[in-house]
């Protein structure tokens, strides 16, 4: 994340524009006219992060002006980078300077941006911001542009490198069949393929290794991975069983999403919820199954509708198909529920959105309180996809049952059927006296 702070009317939404490459945040030529921590989505050289305006800091301001100066400070407390647009016409002002000294003890790399530099001429002058000691100005325009292609080039170096998402694997989406032994995993893969591509056996286990198909459905190629049946924990798996689970594992892995099979006619076990939360905790994206669903009544149905209600809490967002692997009853409903699970598997919800969404929902639900004080939730980010990652920016720790919260409410606002939701705090570091994180020693002034 990266704070864009400064004086007021300095050009810091005027170069957050430039940065976006469209005229998202309010410009005016009056100062003051941004006042809170606005969060952006921006993009350069194919690297994505967010970009926080902020309202004009003033170190010495009363009133109104000292809580937006307020806003830009816990901007760069929550920040990986800061960008510190400065006007090279006027130079380095005496709040500037304030601002500068909060910046150095923050230990946030600092990008020094002199704006207003339109042409040749105008480069003495952003010279002497040499003198707040943040190493070299970048000489910028953010009217015309001039030299914000070097500016974010060392905005991406000052910002940590992301941890990469998860490419899409080059050929057919990867699916694979899991479940318990004899749910008729193997079943369903000759029913999708048209063929004996996979042996049947009315004994338990018969697959031991992974079988991969490619099979068209509906105009598209998939390949589907038939899995050896899981029979209990991992650890507790012996010889031949430990073997197949562990590849078992490594074929869900590879996949992007796992269809699981449950045996309609028997009653939920607990063999079938661990399978369930293996795939959650892998983040595929999930679908499941109840096959063998001709052979159940209805008095069987309504047995199976309760158990769902009462044991599959954790897993309501999956999307369900009712099948019968040997008939081919309703297999062709896989492809639609598949294809939702990997839409919201790689869903993006902007930054704006997410806020504005956010906002509404803490001021009608507050976080409880902890330690006799209320935690509360400062900015929060999309940090990832493939499964969706949520990343709140907190005064406090927020209880896991609040955090189930935001996520039932964020699948109700944004949908993610089929896919986990991580959700993930980042706790807004306590100050010392000094200014400075508590327990962190000061941090001599670097030149970059």
């Amino acid at each position: 994340m990266l704070a864009v702070v400064g004086r007021p009317n300095v050009g810091k939404s005027t170069l957050v524009n430039r940065i976006l490459g469209s005229r998202q945040a309010v410009v005016e030529n009056v100062p003051g006219v941004t006042r809170d921590r606005v969060a952006y989505d921006a993009n350069w050289r194919g690297r994505t992060f967010t970009v926080v305006d902020t309202g004009g800091w003033e170190a010495r301001a009363q009133g109104l002006p000292a809580r937006v100066a307020e806003q830009a400070k816990i901007a760069v407390e929550m920040a990986d980078a800061v960008l510190f647009v400065v006007d090279a016409r006027v130079g380095a002002t005496d709040e500037d300077e304030a601002v500068a000294n909060v910046l150095r003890r923050s230990g946030k790399p600092v990008v020094l941006a002199a704006n207003k530099v339109d042409d040749a001429k105008s480069e003495a002058d952003a010279l002497s911001l040499w003198s707040l000691g943040l190493g070299e100005p970048v000489m910028v325009s953010a009217v015309h542009g001039r030299g914000s292609g070097d500016l974010l080039d060392l905005v991406l170096d000052a910002l940590p490198q992301a941890p990469p998402e998860r490419e899409p694997q080059a050929g057919p989406r990867r699916v694979a069949l899991i479940g318990r032994p004899n749910v008729g995993k193997s079943s369903l893969l000759n029913k999708l393929a048209g063929e004996q591509r996979a042996v049947v056996d009315p004994v338990a286990g018969t697959t031991r290794d992974p079988v991969d198909e490619l099979i068209e459905l509906g105009g598209v190629t998939w390949r589907f991975v038939d899995t050896a049946g899981i029979r209990r924990r991992f650890r507790e798996s012996q010889g031949a069983d430990y073997y197949a689970a562990l590849r078992t594992a490594g074929a869900l892995d590879r996949a992007e999403v796992a269809v699981v099979l449950i045996d309609a006619g028997q009653p939920l076990t607990e063999q079938d919820l661990r399978i369930i939360t293996m795939v959650i905790e892998a983040g595929r994206a999930l679908v499941i199954a109840y096959n063998k669903w001709d052979l159940t009544d209805e008095e069987r149905r309504h047995y199976l509708e309760r158990e769902i209600d009462r044991q599959l809490n954790s897993a309501r967002w999956a999307p369900r198909v009712n099948i019968s692997a040997v008939t081919g009853r309703h297999v062709e409903k896989l492809v639609p529920a598949i294809e939702q699970a990997l839409a919201s598997w790689e869903q993006r919800v902007s930054t704006g959105q997410l806020n504005a969404w956010l906002n509404q929902l803490v001021a009608a639900t507050p976080p409880p309180m902890r330690g006799g004080r209320q935690p509360r939730i400062l900015f929060a980010t999309q940090a990832g996809t493939r499964p969706p990652h949520f990343v709140l920016f907190t005064t406090g720790f927020l209880e896991e049952t609040y955090r189930r919260f935001v996520e039932r409410r964020l699948r109700e606002e944004f949908g993610f059927e089929g896919t986990p939701i991580k959700v993930s705090m980042r706790l807004r570091e306590k100050r010392g006296k000094s200014g400075r994180p508590a327990g962190r020693p000061a941090r001599p002034a670097t030149r970059r």
